[in-house]
């Protein structure tokens, strides 16, 4: 059977991302949309390209042809022969068009998906789609979120039990951040569905991220609780080390002089020190969280060369994490964060000196894969004020500018589409290994576009040519 491509839109002879008129179009022996409009013959032709790469590359890589000589110094030319065409963004489509991906992806026990921003519905979409897949076909078994280990905690336990109501456990867990939206309500909805229909073999979610902004006393209590059950002796001490510390509400935590910060994060590493022989393994990394946490927070925000001391903090913490789910649980982990942590390189360098990417490298090898994400034009939800302050808001932005990577990418004929980096022609090396301005958008916007050198930051990369806001959970 003759593989049926999806919708398309065409690009415009002025590349305004404009839809034309389409009637039907016959591309060999592929009934694909047409379009007549001004650049008919070039479209079809983009079709042509399109259809015999899902007639043919999804099981295997595609054949490079030889390019003509005059267009061998073009990167796009020959990255088109690489790359392959992502026909949906949406949970639940067919996933023939991620076959390519699971073949790059390979054996890998951990593969970090990043997001080119922290607030774009196909980003978030992308990461369920490319979840599901890996579980149903690849084995996976975690997915991990830069949310607050605690934070994790909770949402599993709803997802091994059903107990609670979906919107509660995220408007409890994840409210205020940018993945308090409808995207990740439907990937927790498709978790616990997946977990009642397989018993035997459930997922599991983990947040991998320092424990701010909350570590709620329900939380130290998991440590507590277990000392005065198994260790009564040692109750009143720990119950000593913690006073202070307990509850932590990281924005209001961080008025406390520098001083007393100190101080707490030195008890909170004897409080850790006192629970590292005993017998539960889980206890043992409940409070180490709480000792990275107030470890984290003892920063000295008004001194800025200590910035990429606790970046790099931040970013070991994120790692070891996620080292230690799979060491103990065993199993393979989707972990999602932003490009600037899942990629070996982070685009703010220095300041973000070591990324979770590189530390997850460090460990695992090969083991590793990351995926980052670009885009070319959309909207996006960030803030317009430092961490911790501002609203969620709707920012959109044209197309990429000449000069940037995101361009490049988009004038790669498929509209979305990923290609492995490490198996890219030698026509597109010198270009791929090169800087070029890219869009890593955070928790805060406008700002400074990053120059980023693909090759050294991703084994993957997806490009979206359009990406639209994330959804306001309802």
């Amino acid at each position: 059977m003759v593989a049926q491509a999806p919708p398309f839109v065409a690009r415009n002879s002025a590349g305004d991302g404009g839809a034309c008129a389409t009637t039907d179009v016959d591309a060999g022996a592929i009934v694909l949309p047409g379009v007549i409009c001004e650049d008919f013959f070039m479209e079809l032709k983009r079709r042509t390209v399109m259809a015999a790469a899902l007639a043919t590359s999804f099981l295997i890589p595609a054949v490079a042809q030889a390019a003509p000589a005059d267009r061998q110094a073009d990167p796009v030319r020959a990255l088109e022969q690489v790359a392959r065409p992502l026909l949906w963004t949406e949970p639940g489509r067919p996933t023939a068009d991620l076959r390519a991906l699971g073949q790059m992806i390979g054996n890998a026990k951990v593969v970090g998906l990043g997001e080119a921003t922290h607030g774009s519905h196909e980003f978030f979409a992308m990461k369920e789609r490319v979840f599901r897949y890996l579980v149903e076909q690849k084995g996976f078994s975690a997915f991990a979120l830069e949310v607050s280990w605690s934070a994790g905690v909770s949402i599993d336990e709803y997802l091994q039990t059903g107990k609670g109501d979906v919107r509660e456990v995220v408007a409890k867990n994840l409210a205020g951040s940018p993945w308090d939206r409808e995207e990740f309500v439907s990937l927790l909805k498709w978790m616990r569905a997946y977990n009642r229909d397989h018993p035997g073999r459930t997922v599991h979610f983990l947040g991998h991220d320092i424990g701010a902004p909350a570590v709620d006393d329900a939380f130290f209590e998991r440590v507590t609780g277990y000392v005065r059950r198994e260790h009564p002796e040692k109750l009143s001490q720990l119950k000593e080390l913690y006073s202070g510390l307990r509850p932590i509400d990281a924005f209001a935590y961080l008025n406390k002089p520098l001083a007393e910060r100190r101080q707490l994060a030195g008890k909170a590493k004897q409080a850790l020190d006192l629970v590292s022989g005993m017998s539960d393994p889980w206890v043992v990394q409940h409070a180490r969280n709480i000792a990275r946490t107030a470890e984290f927070l003892s920063v000295d925000a008004a001194d800025e060369a200590t910035l990429p001391e606790f970046t790099r903090l931040r970013d070991r913490v994120m790692a070891e994490n996620v080292e230690w789910w799979q060491r103990q649980l065993g199993g393979k982990i989707l972990t999602s964060a932003h490009n600037n942590h899942v990629g070996y390189l982070a685009a703010d360098y220095p300041v973000h000196p070591k990324t979770q990417g590189a530390f997850l490298r460090d460990v695992f090898g090969r083991d590793y894969i990351p995926i980052g994400f670009t885009f070319d034009r959309g909207s996006f939800l960030s803030t317009n004020e430092s961490v911790g302050g501002g609203d969620w808001q709707k920012f959109t932005v044209g197309a990429a500018a000449p000069d940037t990577a995101e361009a490049t990418l988009d004038r790669v004929a498929y509209e979305d589409f990923y290609l492995d980096l490490r198996t890219a022609p030698t026509r597109a090396r010198a270009w791929l290994e090169a800087s070029h301005p890219t869009r890593f958008v955070g928790t805060q916007y406008p700002t400074k576009i990053q120059n980023v050198k693909l090759t050294q930051t991703f084994d993957v990369v997806i490009h979206l040519h359009d990406v639209t806001a994330a959804v306001k959970r309802s």
